[in-house]
This record gives C-alpha cells, structure tokens and sequence, in this order.
C-alpha cells in the first residue's frame, strides 16, 4: 500500500502508519513551556557522475516526545520504492527510498512541528542511581563514546568533590563550557569523537564533538547521557548563534543541523543541555564567559531547551535499515545517500543534493 501511494506522489503517514517511541512517564510530566509550531519543507535532488547506479537514501524524521509533535506528515518523489521505518538499535525514525533507475532522483518532505520549551525542575532530582533498562542503555560505551581510561580518569577528576549525580552533572557542565570551544574550521557538526579528543587534548569543535565529551564524561561516572542530533527551525530569542530567521517567520535551514544533549536523574527525569551553543555564542558575539549574555547563556542551557530546534534521535554507532554500505554509522543528523554502494557527501548540501526551509507560525 505504501509503494503504491508513493509512486501516485503522496502519501500522509501518522500514528497509524508509523511506529513512533514511548514517551516515559517522567518526560511527559515535564512542564510545558513557550509552544511554537514550524511548517518544514525539505527537498532532495540527488546528483552523482553514475546517474544509472542504483541510488538509496536514508533521511531522520523528527522524532515523537513531550516536547514535540509531528503533524501532516507527508512526502513524494519519483523513487523505484519508499518506506518509513525504525528498524534499528536506537528506533531512529527514518525514511528510505531507492531508484533503480537513471534520470533525476526527486524527494519532498514536508510536515508540520509544534514545539514546547523545555524547563526541567531540578528540585525534583533524587540522589538514587537505579536506572530504568532503556535509560541505563546510556551509560553504555560506544566506538564514539568511550566511558574508560583517560576519559573516566578525567570525569573523576572533575567530580572529585561531587556527592550526587546532579553535583556531577553541573561540575562536568562547568568543565565543558569552560574547557571547551567552538571550531568553525571543523566540517559539519564535527565528528564527536570523545576518546579522541580527551585524549590528544582537542578542545576545539563543533556541537557534537563538545555534546560528545560532555555525554562521554557523565557516562564515565555514573550518569546516564545522550545526544540528540537535530536541526535549528527559527530564531532564538539570545542570540542569531542560536537560529535565526526573516521578521516574517522563514528561515532558511539548510546547513543548520545542531546536536544537543541531555542526562537523566531520578526524579527530574531527561534533562536537557546545550553546552556546544555556548561556545557558539561567545565565538559569534565575540565574548567572553564574563559577559552578562555568556553568562544567561550558560545558565540556561544547563536545564533548558529553547524549542527553535527540534530532534531526529539519539543514535550513534549505529547500523541503518536497510543495511547501507557505510556501517556502523556515527550518527545520523545528516541524510545519508549511496549510488552503487559509493557514499555521498552529506556534509556538501550543493553536490548532494538537499535543501530545507522552515516557516514558523508567526
């Protein structure tokens, strides 16, 4: 039923049609903040020299949650075939269409996102470090996010002086933003490379190398953390770092990927954090972390989302379905592509290529 509505052009997927993740107890009891609701568009025209090789895509959807709700899901294309799926380790949420023929290889996604600011209250966190199964999965090493070694020798360091996984999460949080800093030389979001970068002492990167350290080290000490890798849909009320858009709601996104983190505590359950657009802030604004915008900054992201974002999943180090030639993956922020099993460069929007918009509900 799916390959046939695709190939007519059209096809709306809702609750019905797609298996969307469990929202815990916990997240869903989370306050709800400021709502803002985005209109997405995006568009892909995959080129390559080999126009006849058979051309598979893998594009993360937007992933279901408390603090945010997908509607009007709908895409069409030329594709030989098309499904949505979640058949991997970490439920990404993922669409996948394939040409087996030459010519031009056309997609649109379009939705609808409505978002909720996230404001977790730490009042709540208890000092207890038993861990529902599906949150202890984060405490797991993985290739990208070791947990031994110098990374724990550091992150024990840190927290010498912290008695409860929240002290550890502030202490780490301390560390990070004021160790780390924001790379614009680096491709992308970075590679998030945790091991490697404590280890040869890079402090420089982009959003998911410094989200990776900071998961890396919490995981090292005990407390579950993750990043979740999405995109910025509009302005934020701090600074044009953070996102941007026209005085009529549109912004244009391509390029705009950004990975946040969060890490969980009893009680208070996922909390969010975004250390990475810290450092953005003061290498955009040209600051400093004595600056009174720096400083609001820094304490917001501790604990807080401005919802100008929204996330796709937590996957790192991961195998996609249907199984692509590039496996594991290191994460899945981008959409991924291959024509004969040959990668396509998803950090090069122009040559791959992709484009996406979005227009805020003013």
């Amino acid at each position: 039923m799916q390959r046939r509505a695709f190939m007519k052009g059209c096809i709306a997927l809702g609750a019905s049609s797609v298996i969307l993740p469990q929202v815990s107890i916990l997240e869903a009891s989370e306050p709800k903040g400021k709502t803002r609701i985005f209109y997405v568009i995006n568009r892909y025209n995959l080129k390559h020299e080999n126009k006849n090789g058979l051309t598979k895509l893998w594009v993360p959807l937007p992933q279901e949650t408390s603090y945010q709700k997908v509607s009007d899901f709908k895409f069409s294309s030329n594709a030989t075939n098309a499904y949505v799926t979640d058949k991997n380790s970490y439920k990404a949420r993922t669409l996948y269409a394939e040409w087996k023929n030459g010519g031009e290889k056309l997609l649109e996604v379009t939705y609808t996102i409505t978002t909720n600011e996230r404001n977790a209250d730490l009042s709540k966190a208890t000092a207890s470090t038993k861990y529902p199964k599906d949150v202890a999965h984060y405490l797991k090493p993985t290739a990208h996010i070791p947990t031994s070694g110098k990374v724990k020798e550091l992150a024990l360091k840190i927290t010498e002086n912290s008695k409860t996984p929240l002290d550890k999460a502030k202490a780490i949080y301390a560390w990070v933003t004021e160790n780390m800093y924001r790379d614009d030389a680096v491709i992308g979001c970075g590679v998030g490379d945790a091991g490697k970068a404590i280890e040869q002492n890079i402090m420089g990167g982009k959003c998911t190398d410094i989200s990776s350290v900071f998961v890396a080290l919490l995981r090292s000490v005990g407390v579950p953390a993750r990043e979740i890798f999405g995109i910025r849909l509009g302005s934020s009320r701090y600074s044009k770092a953070c996102g941007s858009s026209d005085e009529k709601g549109l912004a244009k996104i391509t390029g705009g990927e950004h990975c946040r983190a969060e890490f969980y505590l009893d009680g208070a359950g996922w909390v969010p954090c975004d250390p990475a657009d810290v450092a953005k802030v003061i290498l955009t604004e040209k600051m400093t972390l004595n600056d009174p915008l720096v400083k609001g900054v820094r304490e917001y992201f501790f604990g807080n989302w401005e919802m100008n974002w929204m996330g796709y999943n937590t996957a790192r180090d991961f195998v996609l379905s249907p199984t692509p030639a590039q496996k594991p993956l290191n994460m899945f922020g981008y959409p991924y592509g291959e024509v004969k099993d040959e990668v396509l460069d998803y950090y090069a929007p122009a040559a791959f290529s992709y484009s996406f918009v979005s227009q805020e509900k003013l």
